[in-house]
């Protein structure tokens, strides 16, 4: 008999806090400890608490306010259950680091030059999507499939698109890239260009390279993008501080 498959890291995180929250241990109103504390408490990465926190605000269980931290809302009745929430980003996008790494570096052995023409019109289209600040960043997408395509395999092409359907079709992985887009994160151009110039020239660990720095350095916006707790403290911080100077500079 098949052991049942551990909970997703994030999932057992709102499952704890979710039941202290039940037993009155955070009250409506109350503020959750500081991000440090609950990643030394779970032993988990800030990538990992930060998808719980925000499969939390999906499920309406908390509340993020601006430069003070994470608040427990009132309960309602219809709240969502942590597995309505499939896939988070970050662990979406590790998965893309490996997968399309390795596609990469296939296209580069397999691509000829219909391929490598094909990708050029999509990179200048991700140009112009990026000028026209476009939200759906379709030639993004079509990007990474056109690559896939170039590998001349339909199993990696299978998997790249699925890697990518999941990507629109769960509500966590959506909420954090909205943040993202927000926070101005846009599909890097020079990335993508780094990547079409190491297909053309047939160097597959120099397109492996790219594709895996370029997935790692989306890795990171997400970090930032989600830095709910210490960035805009930060922010709210300073502005206070201005003011103070302000004001005792007029007096």
């Amino acid at each position: 008999m098949t052991a049942p498959a551990a909970p997703k890291l994030y999932r057992a995180i709102i499952d704890t806090l979710q039941d202290e929250i039940a037993t009155g241990k955070y009250k409506p109103g109350d503020r959750l400890p500081p991000e440090r504390e609950l990643v030394e408490r779970f032993e988990v990465s800030r990538l990992t608490l930060r998808e719980a926190m925000i499969g939390m605000e999906i499920m309406g269980l908390v509340e993020a306010r601006r430069g003070s931290g994470v608040y427990v809302t009132e309960r309602s009745a219809d709240i969502l259950s942590p597995s309505d929430l499939d896939i988070g980003a970050f662990e979406l996008t590790e998965a893309r680091r490996l997968v399309e790494g390795e596609s990469a570096a296939l296209a580069a052995v397999t691509a000829n030059a219909g391929d490598i023409a094909a990708l050029r019109e999509v990179l200048d289209r991700m140009v112009a999507e990026n000028e026209r600040e476009l939200e759906d960043e379709v030639a993004d997408r079509d990007f990474h499939l056109r690559i896939a395509e170039a590998t001349r395999n339909d199993a990696m092409v299978l998997v790249v698109q699925t890697l990518w359907d999941v990507r629109h079709r769960s509500p966590l992985s959506m909420k954090m890239l909205e943040r993202s887009r927000r926070a101005g994160v846009k599909p890097r151009i020079d990335d993508h260009r780094a990547i079409l110039d190491a297909i053309a020239a047939g160097d597959a660990h120099g397109a492996r390279k790219a594709m895996r720095d370029h997935l790692g350095r989306v890795i990171d916006h997400l970090l930032t993008a989600t830095e709910i707790d210490r960035i805009e403290r930060v922010r709210a911080e300073a502005a206070e501080l201005r003011n103070r100077v302000s004001r005792f500079a007029t007096t």
